[in-house]
């Protein structure tokens, strides 16, 4: 069975090499298929198959394709990857279009572990300070201040600190997208700069009458 378990991954390796460099190594009693550590297939007893994913749950469901099973103490569990059949295999733009699906469905999983299991200072702009401010307006995670979005923190903050100015809104965005504020994209600073430009008019006139 090994045999034709390596001969399979060779085949994927050679079929897929479009999408990077394909390592594999031993998992779930198979071998997982992977793109620079992202697991994006599985192969077991000889057989290819793709890690689900929205895009591609329709076609594989439409087949009704089987999922790979493992057997855990003697349970069978139904894995989340999908069986390549033989007609897929033949139809090679198809199977590498599928497989780039899966692979990028898991890298943006990944990225989002890793965004989720951060704390806000360790966002790029966001100092402890900055943290400390977020956590008192009840922001005290990253997934809460991609959820709010970097105007409404923003918004957050202003009401209890009026002193916070277009530099912490700038911050906030940078953070949100991963990347220091000084590297936003233009359309987006002008944007948020624009914005800011008319809560600062409306509120200050308002102030002083």
């Amino acid at each position: 069975m090994k045999d034709v378990t390596y001969v399979r991954i060779h085949k994927s390796q050679e079929y897929l090499s479009s999408l990077g460099k394909i390592g594999y190594r031993p998992l779930f009693g198979g071998y997982s298929l992977a793109v620079e550590g992202v697991v994006f297939a599985m192969v077991a007893e000889g057989e290819l198959y793709l890690r689900a994913c929205e895009q591609c749950a329709d076609y594989f469901s439409k087949k009704s394709a089987p999922s790979l099973m493992y057997s855990k103490r003697g349970l069978p569990i139904a894995l989340n990857y999908y069986r390549v059949d033989e007609e897929l295999w033949e139809n090679q733009d198809k199977l590498i279009q599928l497989s780039l699906q899966a692979l990028r469905s898991a890298q943006r999983e990944k990225t989002q572990r890793k965004f989720c299991s951060r704390r806000l200072k360790d966002l790029p702009n966001l100092s402890l300070n900055i943290e400390v401010m977020l956590r008192e307006v009840g922001i005290s995670d990253p997934q809460t201040l991609q959820l709010f979005g970097a105007k409404r923190s923003w918004l957050k903050l202003r009401h209890t600190r009026k002193a916070v100015g277009i530099k912490v809104l700038l911050a906030l965005a940078g953070a949100i997208q991963g990347v220091h504020e000084a590297v936003l994209p233009a359309q987006v600073r002008e944007e948020l700069t624009e914005w800011w430009r008319r809560y600062e008019r409306r509120h200050h006139h308002y102030s002083d009458h």
